[in-house]
């Protein structure tokens, strides 16, 4: 990873392209980030030196997750960056996660850019410029695994964070059934958790996925995280979440009186 040193009144544009999404000036530098994946947008940020603070402005179309480390009553904070939000830096490290933003070949791990509000060694990088922006890894919409990550993710979609636990396999299989009706034979546990696996390797990437690490504990914890990091990574959204309700809902509606599908209209 290069490394630049931003003083007050100067700003960093940063992303798997920068030099092709916008126009360096004075005062205005531009980063690329090495090995991006093809889906990362080509300007993520832009990160704004003052006199006083450093802001950080997320351009980019997928999230990220910003830590800081400080020295404060309330320890680290950790937030998901979303596009058009901005976030004030801490003194000290922080550290951007770009969500399965690396790639080697073809398996996707998280892309690490640390920032140290106050001292960085001086290193200017000029790379080349991208591509287009390609889509991301995820999901098929409307596919067995999709729907299962609808249901497991369903607390945390609904902003319902604290939720206790993760929805067991019924839950799921209960959930899908009444969303879609045709359930894949969910109603096997083996045919859910099979769907779960199936979800970490593409939420976490292959090398990182827990499944395929060694683990000690409950697989309750590691489902627990498998929902989280589907919601971070946007492998499904609110957005999912609100259309299938509303299909279902319109789909288990009685049909207006006099209708030919009603009672009175036969």
């Amino acid at each position: 990873m290069a490394s630049v040193v931003l003083r007050p009144g100067e700003s960093l544009l940063f992303g798997r392209a920068p030099h092709a999404a916008a126009t360096p000036g004075p005062g205005r530098i531009a980063l690329t980030l090495p090995d991006c994946a093809a889906h990362v947008s080509r300007l993520v940020g832009e990160l704004v030196v003052g006199e006083n603070t450093v802001m950080l402005h997320w351009l980019g179309a997928g999230e990220a997750q910003l830590s800081s480390l400080f020295d404060a009553p309330g320890g680290a904070r950790r937030v998901i960056l979303a596009r058009s939000m901005s976030a004030l830096l801490d003194r000290g490290e922080n550290q951007l996660l770009l969500l399965l933003g690396r790639q080697d070949g073809q398996s996707f791990t998280d892309l690490v850019v640390n920032i140290d509000v106050e001292t960085d060694p001086e290193l200017l990088s000029e790379l080349p410029e991208g591509l287009d922006t390609e889509k991301g890894p995820g999901l098929a919409r409307g596919s067995r695994d999709w729907f299962v990550a609808l249901a497991l993710c369903e607390p945390w979609l609904a902003g319902n964070d604290d939720y206790p636990r993760p929805p067991s396999n019924r839950e799921i299989y209960e959930r899908v059934r009444q969303w879609h009706g045709y359930t894949w034979n969910l109603q096997r546990p083996q045919r859910v958790d099979d769907a779960i696996r199936a979800i970490s390797a593409i939420a976490f990437g292959v090398s990182d996925d827990p499944f395929a690490a060694p683990h000690v504990g409950r697989l309750q914890n590691i489902r627990f995280s498998v929902a989280r990091r589907a919601a971070e990574v946007r492998l499904v959204t609110s957005a999912d979440l609100a259309d299938v309700e509303r299909i279902a809902r319109n789909r288990n509606f009685p049909p207006p009186e006099g209708s030919p599908a009603s009672p009175a209209g036969q």
